[in-house]
């Protein structure tokens, strides 16, 4: 019985990571080690469970079926031999969450530090992607999301600043050339640099002021995945090629250094910060309860 749970964990580890060296590089097994053992879980249930090319592994049908029933078992699994940490001192173990990229880039970094510094034993795991997750699914302990993206179900604690707003700015340079626009329809005579979710749609730019919204679909010359990407934005603007519209904490550097400089400002858009978020199941993870703990305990 252990050594099928074991398989099956790693089985579920392979496919989080889309690969055995990516699973081993998270593990301790080496990825030869990974691969015996999903050879020996297929014999042992007389079906392939993985594709595997050079390039790429991914699951089965079968295979895709099994992983979407063992996120939330072994989840269950994990949480009732975490219960025998509550008679640990500290606490001990790996925390995965998964957050959106600005979360990652803003709102983490002044706490992931402390946290860790706090509790040695445990061992963070952070995927980001801005996406519609599955938290148990995907093998994670909690998720980061503003408020309209949470899961249903879960409890939320507010982490990170409790407002943000998107700043829409640009180079002095290109406002020198093309003229400041007044308005939020002023943009569509712009060049404006884009977004587009992972699940293909084009995010649509919005503004309110004194209780009017306006939403544009402006068009430019630069068009990019939301994450890491949105570096490749910023640095666009700041070279003067056109209009961008993110994050005021991930702009502030170069507002306040003057490479950028406010466009539209009364028209900012503010709405409420992330939570953090995670089954309301009566046992947690000790380390997700103490970060959980952690995260209360902050200054608001």
């Amino acid at each position: 019985m252990a050594t099928e749970l074991d398989d099956l964990a790693t089985f579920a580890a392979v496919v989080r990571a889309g690969g055995f060296r990516d699973a081993a590089r998270a593990g301790t097994a080496s990825a030869s080690g990974l691969s015996e053992a999903i050879r020996r879980l297929e014999a042992r249930l007389g079906v392939r469970l993985l594709n595997r090319t050079t390039r790429s592994v991914t699951p089965t049908e079968a295979g895709a079926r099994l992983f979407e029933r063992l996120g939330p078992a072994l989840g269950e699994v994990e949480a009732a031999l975490d219960v025998v940490n509550a008679f640990r001192d500290r606490p001990a173990g790996t925390l995965r969450l998964n957050v959106p990229a600005n979360v990652a880039r803003i709102v983490l970094p002044s706490i992931v530090t402390p946290f860790l510094k706090a509790y040695p034993e445990i061992r963070l795991e952070v995927t980001s992607e801005d996406g519609f997750i599955d938290i148990l699914a995907t093998g994670h302990d909690a998720g980061i999301r503003y408020d309209e993206r949470l899961e249903q179900d879960m409890i939320a604690v507010p982490i990170g600043p409790r407002f943000q707003c998107i700043a829409t700015a640009a180079a002095p340079a290109y406002l020198a050339a093309y003229g400041r626009p007044d308005h939020p329809r002023d943009l569509l005579d712009h060049a404006c640099m884009r977004g587009r979710f992972s699940s293909g749609r084009i995010a649509v730019w919005e503004f309110e002021r004194d209780g009017e919204i306006v939403r544009i679909d402006p068009a430019g010359p630069l068009l990019i995945q939301p994450g890491a990407s949105a570096d490749l934005l910023v640095d666009a603007a700041i070279g003067g090629l056109g209009i961008v519209h993110l994050f005021e904490d991930w702009l502030k550097p170069h507002l306040d250094n003057g490479a950028l400089v406010p466009v539209l400002e009364p028209w900012w858009q503010r709405f409420t910060g992330p939570f953090l978020y995670y089954p309301g199941r009566r046992y947690l993870p000790a380390p997700l309860r103490a970060f959980v703990d952690f995260i209360k305990d902050r200054p608001g």
